[in-house]
């Protein structure tokens, strides 16, 4: 991981000014990986791994190559990393967030570009190819998808709510979060409508953001597919916490999403699972 600058320094453009350029290049991006074929179905761990390294590589490295001509002071941050560097600015960037859905023939994946300075998200795009659709943020300056503004459900009834959920990339390096998302799942689905997967942990936070989904939670840590969903979750007016009510930063080891009239329920909820 490399934070080659800090953000003291001038840049050429602003954070508002970045999702332009930032949608097209997602956009470009996902268009090349939802024209390509789609490498045969694995049958093996090691099949998997070597049909994802193949898509992936040359999406990532292209991705890549224009976020450094964008930015080219920035550092990169491997997505594999739970955590970022203190000070600096990072592109957090995945051209295929989401791989195991892609491979596996499904739509529910997307392109994610964040641009993070000093642990805080100021930028982000997410596109989904498979539907045509592109969330945007920019710290202070609200959130859309296709350019129109977005806010989070205004449901007043936990028990009419659809939420969702996922878990932190290698899960089983953290044993007390997945005890915990347990042990969640049953002290919030008598409570709920329906408990929903939905593919990419950043696309499910953005539809919570815009209302699609009532609710986000999930124990662990692992910001770099916490910090871009987060930030258009905050901008679209979505309350963005720990699972015990706390402000939510980088490093935390959990993340509840909500809309403003349900927040303090689910709070309630999850207050007692440790």
């Amino acid at each position: 991981m490399d934070a080659s600058t800090n953000g003291k320094e001038e840049h050429t453009m602003s954070d508002l000014g970045l999702l332009a350029p930032l949608t097209t290049i997602a956009q470009h991006t996902g268009k090349r990986l939802l024209d390509r074929e789609r490498p045969a179905a694995a049958r093996t761990l090691s099949e998997l791994r070597s049909a994802f390294e193949a898509v992936d590589g040359p999406a990532s490295e292209a991705l890549r190559t224009e976020l450094a001509r964008l930015r080219p002071q920035a550092g990169w941050a491997d997505e594999l990393d739970l955590r970022l560097p203190r000070s600096g600015e990072v592109w957090v960037a995945d051209a295929m967030d989401g791989a195991v859905q892609y491979l596996q023939g499904l739509p529910q994946w997307c392109v994610t570009i964040t641009l993070v300075r000093d642990r805080v998200p100021v930028a982000v795009v997410l596109h989904c190819p498979p539907l045509g659709e592109t969330y945007a943020a920019a710290a202070g300056h609200g959130a859309t998808r296709d350019g129109a503004p977005i806010t989070p459900s205004a449901k007043a009834e936990a028990t009419a709510t659809v939420i969702a959920t996922s878990h932190p990339m290698f899960a089983a390096e953290q044993p007390t979060a997945m005890a915990r998302a347990g042990r969640s799942y049953r002290a919030l689905l008598p409570e709920v409508r329906a408990i929903r997967n939905l593919g990419p942990t950043s696309w499910q936070l953005a539809d919570t953001a815009a209302g699609r989904l009532d609710a986000f939670w999930m124990y662990g840590t692992d910001d770099v597919n916490l910090l871009g969903g987060a930030l258009i979750a905050r901008e679209a007016g979505a309350r963005v916490t720990d699972a015990q009510g706390a402000p939510w930063a980088a490093g935390a080891d959990s993340l509840l999403v909500s809309g403003p009239q349900l927040h303090a329920r689910f709070v309630e909820l999850l207050r007692d699972v440790r």
